[in-house]
């Protein structure tokens, strides 16, 4: 018999889906740069606006949505390679998802960090390259142009093998779920909560977190 389960709040999944297109359209913008990075700074404005807020909803958000949910033990880690694991760990993120969404938010905020000290010394400088010095802008520029893209890069192109790895091989469908919230699974389990309560709440923290950016850009200026 199988179970619906509420897995991914509707916070979670517009977050997803509003960071996907804003990663796709940073890159685009930085291979096509000149005025096209104007957008390229306000897109990376909002990725982190997105990343503030996916580490505050990863600890009051939804059940599966929450950090808590995750699983990072070694232990639970080589069962499931070995495919050896109950089925609570097949609701929300697996181990290797949680290691994966761990380190795509990382690697993000530290795309973001090293872009607000970048200077390409044609156009387009990051708001906090006038407080630091020339070395230390030389090496955040380097590291977000020449290392941290192609670490994403080579992150989302694992991530969207493995969707269709899980898709094609496993049988299970990991976008549905993104998609519509739900998912069905062998056994009772915990839902997320996702209420309107929930998402005036989700709202409040993002308006908290576009604040937070904005304040911190004025610093720069």
């Amino acid at each position: 018999m199988k179970h619906t389960v509420r897995v991914w709040d509707l916070p979670t999944r517009i977050f997803h889906w509003i960071l996907a297109f804003f990663v796709v359209a940073l890159l685009v913008t930085a291979k096509i740069g000149g005025l096209a990075m104007k957008w390229h700074f306000l897109l990376g404005y909002g990725v982190l606006t997105l990343l503030l807020f996916r580490l505050v909803w990863g600890v009051v958000g939804g059940h599966w949505s929450r950090f808590s949910s995750f699983h990072f033990a070694p232990d639970k880690l080589s069962r499931y390679l070995r495919g050896h694991t109950d089925h609570s760990v097949l609701v929300g993120h697996n181990p290797l998802g949680s290691f994966s969404v761990l380190a795509m938010l990382l690697f993000l905020l530290l795309q973001v960090a090293t872009g607000l000290f970048s200077d390409d010394e044609i156009a387009a400088s990051g708001p906090f390259t006038a407080l630091v010095s020339n070395a230390l802008v030389s090496q955040a520029t380097y590291y977000h142009k020449e290392i941290g893209q192609f670490i994403l890069i080579s992150l989302i192109s694992v991530h969207i093998i493995a969707i269709f790895v899980y898709l094609l091989h496993k049988r299970q469908n990991l976008i549905s779920p993104m998609l519509l919230g739900d998912k069905q699974v062998q056994h009772p389990t915990l839902s997320s909560r996702d209420d309107l309560k929930t998402r005036l709440a989700a709202l409040l923290i993002v308006a908290v977190c576009a604040g937070g950016v904005i304040w911190l850009l004025r610093l720069g200026s």
